[in-house]
């Protein structure tokens, strides 16, 4: 009854928790010689499963792969012991490798100079890119889609930045950013 855009505001998270940091309402934070902060967010993935609650998972699955595994060693059919193992070590190493990827982050940093864009993969291996900010264009599919991407473009190069996050996040992001890119825009050069 209340349409598509009521059922979307009321699914979409707080902006809060995509944008850790920012400095949005002021400008006082300086970036050595590029001026003071105007807009600063650390992007992360979300990773709903602490590692206390890992733990738990982990000694739940191994627990049943147990308790079924004497079963059937019971009942004579002890070579399946050896696959419920198996099974509890491919849990245990996908969550390894998950819980890896986790260490990935972007962080976007926007002065009255440019938009510094960087990237840390979950190998620690870090990507930069600058943008002006005059020429930026942010852009992304209103309403968002599952596969809609944030495309940051300027003078014929492109980003796509975001891609952890949801479509909602990436939403939210994408109107933030416009909103800091006309103060941006307007902001008095320093004297």
């Amino acid at each position: 009854m209340g349409g598509p855009d009521k059922a979307r505001r009321a699914l979409r998270p707080p902006l809060q928790a995509l944008i850790i940091r920012s400095a949005m309402t002021a400008l006082t934070e300086p970036d050595g010689d590029r001026g003071p902060l105007i807009f600063d967010a650390l992007l992360s993935p979300h990773r709903s499963l602490s590692p206390r609650g890992f733990a738990i998972l982990l000694i739940a699955v191994g627990a049943v792969a147990f308790v079924a595994g004497m079963v059937f060693f019971l009942a004579g059919a002890w070579p399946v012991v050896g696959f419920l193992g198996l099974d509890v070590l491919l849990i245990y190493v996908a969550f390894r490798i998950n819980y890896r990827h986790s260490r990935m982050h972007e962080t976007l940093a926007l002065t009255r100079e440019g938009l510094t864009v960087r990237r840390v993969d979950h190998r620690g291996r870090v990507a930069s890119w600058r943008f002006q900010p005059v020429w930026l264009q942010v852009l992304i599919d209103d309403p968002p889609e599952h596969h809609s991407q944030l495309v940051l473009r300027s003078h014929g190069r492109s980003l796509v930045i975001g891609a952890f996050l949801s479509p909602a996040e990436r939403f939210d992001l994408a109107t933030a950013l416009r909103h800091a890119l006309a103060r941006a825009r307007c902001a008095p050069k320093p004297v």
